[in-house]
């Protein structure tokens, strides 16, 4: 069965049914904001402990949700910003970007046992060199495959912004693996 976001919005919207209405939104919602959020954090408990803190934001702020949105953008928004906040943190305790590289490193899988696994793990580390706003479009558009006008919607980006990072992103992500693929 198919949870309809209008289900959620008006569970959440009362306070009596407002514990039903977020065990809703995490089966809705749960496993494509887990990804979202890993793609940008990599480590799976960090990414877990992300997604945990999204649906406490949510709950405890839904009365915010002015409902101009879908409920989904509104939840990547704050996943987004929550994960954001959690790079930054990461950015603060790395001394070096050599430290950076080794605790990427050290996060992909141990043991690399096909060539599709090798571009799986190459791709990523492209992807984390990319600036910040590069990484959320470039994710965005081509794991989630959200169209520029939601991402737009998120990010508070104009659609002509959004398509500038992602062309360059994808470029830059290209050349990394061009440059560090081994055949």
């Amino acid at each position: 069965m198919k949870i309809k976001e209008t289900e959620i919005i008006e569970l959440m919207s009362s306070e009596k049914s407002r514990d039903s209405g977020v065990r809703l939104m995490m089966d809705a919602y749960q496993s494509r904001l887990y990804w979202h959020i890993r793609r940008l954090i990599v480590d799976h408990d960090l990414a877990q402990d992300v997604l945990q803190d999204t649906f406490i934001k949510a709950y405890q702020n839904f009365h915010q949700f002015k409902q101009d949105s879908q409920l989904y953008t509104w939840l990547y928004r704050i996943a987004t910003n929550e994960a954001l906040q959690q790079l930054n943190k990461m950015k603060k305790m790395q001394k070096t970007d050599q430290d950076a590289e080794i605790y990427l490193q050290n996060l992909v899988a141990e043991n690399v046992e096909t060539e599709a696994e090798e571009i799986q793990i190459l791709l990523q580390k492209a992807i984390q060199t990319l600036p910040e706003k590069q990484k959320l479009v470039f994710t965005m558009r081509y794991y989630d495959d959200l169209p520029y006008e939601e991402i737009s919607k998120i990010l508070d980006m104009s659609v002509g912004t959004l398509k500038t990072n992602y062309h360059y992103a994808k470029q830059k992500v290209e050349d990394y693996v061009k440059e560090n693929f081994s055949d």
